[in-house]
């Protein structure tokens, strides 16, 4: 279902969680998902993965993370501080003890000269604070936007797993 450079990252960060006993959410917008099925694509990721947050929308972000309403208004969906507070919502509100946030724009359409398609705001949130990253992937398709940004992510986490 996922390549295979995906597969053996997504196992290198079970087996890191597994090993340092740290359970793991995602907080997801234009990976729908992705992230979490690339995790729970490994045997005995239900040991390391808590749970996935699909935010697609604002509202679900608001709701289901807590991202403050307006500073999706200041900011829009796409930008640092609410990636930023995507991920500390996850783990806010999970049993998880590490969180990555995806929020960006996979294309075709959607960009903006400010916000052009393929840019993506992630971060990662534990108790040593957040670390906040963003990639400008280019117009290079939706899939392969979403594709790099599930790499991405699971670099993240595995960065943030070691010792």
């Amino acid at each position: 279902m996922f390549p295979d450079d995906i597969q053996t990252q997504a196992a290198a960060v079970v087996a890191a969680s597994l090993t340092r006993g740290v359970m793991l959410a995602t907080a997801e917008s234009c990976t729908g998902g992705l992230v979490a099925g690339a995790l729970t694509a490994i045997a005995g990721s239900s040991a390391a993965l808590d749970r996935g947050f699909v935010t697609y929308s604002n509202e679900a972000k608001h709701d289901m993370l807590g991202v403050p309403a307006d500073l999706i208004s200041a900011n829009g969906a796409v930008s640092e501080p609410v990636a930023r507070a995507m991920a500390e919502g996850a783990v806010a509100r999970s049993g998880a003890r590490l969180a990555v946030s995806i929020t960006g724009i996979a294309g075709p359409g959607g960009g903006s000269d400010d916000k052009p398609v393929g840019l993506v705001h992630f971060a990662v949130a534990d108790a040593r604070g957040v670390h906040h990253e963003a990639h400008r992937f280019g117009d290079i398709g939706r899939e392969s936007v979403r594709l790099a940004s599930v790499r991405v992510a699971l670099r993240l986490l595995l960065e943030r797993l070691q010792p």
